[in-house]
C-alpha cells in the first residue's frame, strides 16, 4: 500500500478543504492518506512517504504563507522531491495564479514530478475543484 502525505496551510478553511478532497482520492484508490498541518511537521518526514501533496493559499503579492509554509518549503531540497510525484493545491482571492506557477517551477527544479501544473480554486472550492482535488490524490498514488 503506497503512503501519500499531504501537507497543508490555510487560513480560512478553503485549502484545508482541498487537502481532505486529496487525502479522500488517495484513499478511494485504496492508499493510506496522512493529512497535516504544516506546523505540525518536518522536511525529514517526508522522505518515508511515496508521494507528496503541499497545499496553500497565494498570499499578499502571490506568494506563498510567509511565517510557516514558505520556510517549510525552502528546507525541501533535491533529497526530499527528486524523483517524487507531488501534487500542489490552494486558493486564491485574486491574481491569476501567478503563485502557483512560480510553486509548480521551484518544485519541478528540485527534481519533483508535478501532477497537473497544481490544482488551483477563487476562494471556496466549487465541486469542480473538489473533483480535481479528489483525481489528484488517486494520481498521486497510481
Amino acid at each position: 500500500m503506497k503512503t501519500l502525505f499531504i501537507i497543508y496551510w490555510s487560513g480560512t478553511g478553503n485549502t484545508r478543504a482541498m487537502a481532505q478532497a486529496v487525502a479522500q482520492g488517495a484513499r478511494d484508490a485504496g492508499s493510506e492518506a496522512i493529512l497535516k498541518e504544516v506546523s505540525e511537521v518536518d522536511a525529514e518526514l517526508l522522505r518515508s512517504s511515496d508521494a507528496l501533496a503541499l497545499g496553500c493559499p497565494s498570499m499578499g503579492s502571490e506568494v506563498l504563507e510567509e511565517e510557516l509554509m514558505e520556510p517549510f518549503v525552502a528546507a525541501l531540497g533535491r533529497d526530499e522531491l527528486d524523483g517524487r510525484k507531488l501534487g500542489l493545491f490552494g486558493s486564491y482571492d485574486w491574481g491569476d495564479g501567478e503563485w502557483m506557477r512560480n510553486w509548480v517551477e521551484r518544485m519541478r527544479g528540485l527534481g519533483a514530478l508535478v501532477e497537473d501544473n497544481g490544482v488551483i480554486t477563487q476562494l471556496e472550492p466549487d465541486v469542480k475543484a473538489l473533483e480535481e482535488c479528489l483525481a489528484l490524490g488517486a494520481k498521486l498514488v497510481a
